[in-house]
């Protein structure tokens, strides 16, 4: 098979690491082959900080719901969406500042998690492990306190990296035939889908060798959206100049 279908069908959350730090020059390497990922039109409105002092991976790690592989990863970055520089190209150009545009929002966003991806797909096709952390969104304020995050930057989520000391099951995702639409949506295959799905992911999770469990996709599903639903997040997200409008 194809190495890069093949490193993308081998996707795994790590959550456990070696004492082996990761070179600097291989993470700038990795960083760099990252920002290979498309952008909207080009802007690139995305940062990443190297978290390094131990307090605040400590802090950060409580913040996201005790998630101790936070201190424990050769790295704990924090991936944000940035629109400092494409603010600061408007108003050279005489456009003046941004007004909160949703649309500014979601290209942020999108831009940021696209050089995510290809940066953990990097991360693991040199044999490094790696998991996104959403936690951080639990109070993003005091990230951005921490991290001293102006205006116009917002923590999407975390990313560690490391060596695994580690090798957990891949999960079965969806088939294809669940999420591709031929033509139109087709919205009667909904309850099937999930249904067939939901046995599937019941024995899985029966079935691994660590952290069994009783459970399926759609009660996984519904207690990771309903309950964290971070409503706290609009309000905050106006505050550092996004969605004003």
């Amino acid at each position: 098979m194809n190495p890069i279908l093949q490193a993308q069908k081998s996707h795994k959350s790590i959550r456990q690491y070696t004492d082996q730090s990761i070179d600097s020059r291989l993470l700038e390497e990795l960083i760099e082959a990252a920002q290979g990922a498309a952008s909207s039109s080009f802007i690139q409105a995305y940062s990443i900080v190297q978290v390094i002092q131990p307090e605040h991976r400590r802090h950060i790690a409580s913040l996201a719901g005790g998630q101790k592989w936070i201190e424990q990863a050769a790295e704990f970055l924090v991936i944000c969406a940035d629109l400092t520089r494409v603010e600061y190209c408007s108003q050279k150009q005489g456009l003046g500042k941004l007004e909160g545009q949703t649309e500014h929002f979601i290209a942020a966003t999108t831009d940021a998690t696209f050089m995510a991806q290809n940066l953990m797909l990097g991360a693991e096709s040199v044999g490094l492990g790696a998991v996104f952390i959403g936690g951080i969104r639990n109070d993003p304020q005091q990230v951005v306190d921490l991290l001293a995050l102006p205006d116009q930057v917002y923590p999407i989520f975390g990313l560690c990296l490391g060596y695994p000391d580690a090798e957990p099951e891949i999960k079965p995702r969806l088939p294809v035939t669940s999420i591709l639409h031929k033509g139109q949506y087709d919205a009667s295959r909904c309850a099937a889908d999930v249904e067939a799905y939901d046995a599937q992911m019941q024995a899985y999770y029966a079935g691994r060798d660590s952290n069994k469990k009783q459970s399926n996709w759609s009660e996984q599903t519904a207690l990771a959206v309903q309950k964290k639903k971070r409503q706290h997040m609009l309000s905050f997200l106006q505050t550092r100049g996004f969605l004003k409008c």
